[in-house]
């Protein structure tokens, strides 16, 4: 149990710096900035307690499955970490700043193509913003598709290299998909499939859809993207993050559904040599 609560209070720990990163990174950050940021930060770390040290699930999926959430963890952490660096070099250039700057201003410019998702987002930006924070949010944009890109192929390296989840041990999926019923009805090796191809298709048109969203909100609140650095370092993040999450957690799904169906015809050999022998 010990073992446990210090396993599940690192974790909440990891989930606190993350949302704490762009507040303890960008030089000028007002106070009741920082309050709301600490408010949503022990929010987050404390369901992420209270969800790995209980023995029954509730939200958080793959929870027994490493290394699925250590990889969405790491690559959200990488794209706030980055695009925090990529704003604080707008006003407090240094080595570091301006190295990654001109990395995902390389990156940015090759992705920036017609029809690319980095297109869609820079189209999405009010009118009248800046040519710096057209410029900031291309190199945003690049870093933090390239970073998702990274991490989906190493999770796919990982499942075909590593055969996962039977690394791992027994797969339970009552714990590692708490939101997913087995017993809702029909077959679930369709289900899961069914599942695996809508998550699929959901990630493939999030990075096209997101910015049009973003579009409509930005005529309605304002060009907070073009001005604040913290709403644009979690804007790009959550539009690089929320399609990654649900390619992986399309795979994984599939993945899934290919075990128990292997697991089935297994189990149909033994039958069918005792039928033989009889």
């Amino acid at each position: 149990m010990l073992s446990k609560m210090t396993s599940a209070g690192v974790r909440a720990i990891l989930v606190a710096v993350l949302v704490a990163t762009p507040s303890l990174l960008l030089p000028s950050v007002s106070v009741d900035t920082t309050q709301i940021v600490v408010l949503i930060a022990l929010a987050c770390a404390g369901l992420t307690f209270f969800d790995y040290v209980s023995v029954y699930p509730s939200l958080i999926e793959f929870r027994d499955a490493p290394p699925f959430n250590r990889i969405r963890y790491m690559s959200l952490f990488l794209t706030v970490f980055v695009l925090a660096i990529i704003a604080r070099g707008q006003t407090d250039p240094n080595g570091l700043t301006l190295f990654i700057e001109a990395v995902g201003l390389v990156i940015g410019h090759a992705l920036d193509f017609p029809y690319s998702p980095v297109r869609l987002v820079i189209l999405g930006l009010p009118e009248g913003a800046s040519a710096e924070a057209v410029s900031m949010t291309r190199t945003a944009a690049g870093m933090a598709y390239l970073i998702g890109l990274l991490a989906i192929t190493f999770f796919y390296l990982i499942l075909k290299l590593k055969n996962w989840p039977a690394k791992s041990g027994a797969f339970n999926v009552w714990i590692n998909l708490p939101t997913f019923d087995p017993t809702a009805g029909g077959d679930v090796v369709d289900r899961l499939n069914r599942d695996a191809r809508v998550n699929l298709a959901l990630g493939f048109l999030l990075p096209f859809l997101i910015p049009a969203i973003g579009k409509a909100a930005a005529d309605l609140f304002g060009n907070a993207m073009a001005t604040e650095p913290q709403t644009m370092i979690w804007m790009v993040s959550l539009w690089a993050f929320l399609p990654l999450s649900l390619f992986m957690r399309g795979i994984a799904m599939a993945r899934i559904a290919d075990m128990i169906l292997l697991k089935r015809r297994r189990a149909e050999v033994p039958d069918a040599e005792a039928i033989l022998a009889a």
